[in-house]
């Protein structure tokens, strides 16, 4: 149990425990610098996540307005060649 828990963790779990605090503390001595919180790391996420999803739907949206006008014009033409193409036979 003790060797799945290791593997799992790269390590053994005191070690890994010491590893993340120093990284922690590291991380949080740089962010600190920079002037950023973790409330607004987690602003900006959601603004890039809402960003990404109306870019995709917004894309979808512009994709079926795009398939319809097209598909205005095709399907009559197409439906009219397999008219005129049949009536030929």
């Amino acid at each position: 149990m003790v060797d799945r828990v290791s593997d799992f963790l790269g390590g053994s779990p005191l070690g890994v425990l010491v590893r993340l605090i120093v990284l922690s503390l590291v991380v949080g001595f740089v962010l600190s610098w920079l002037g950023w919180s973790p409330r607004e790391i987690l602003f900006w996420l959601e603004d890039t996540v809402r960003d990404v999803w109306r870019g995709l739907f917004g894309s979808m949206d512009r994709l079926v307005n795009y398939f319809l006008v097209g598909a205005a014009i095709v399907f009559p033409l197409f439906l009219l060649s397999r008219l005129f193409k049949s009536g030929r036979r």
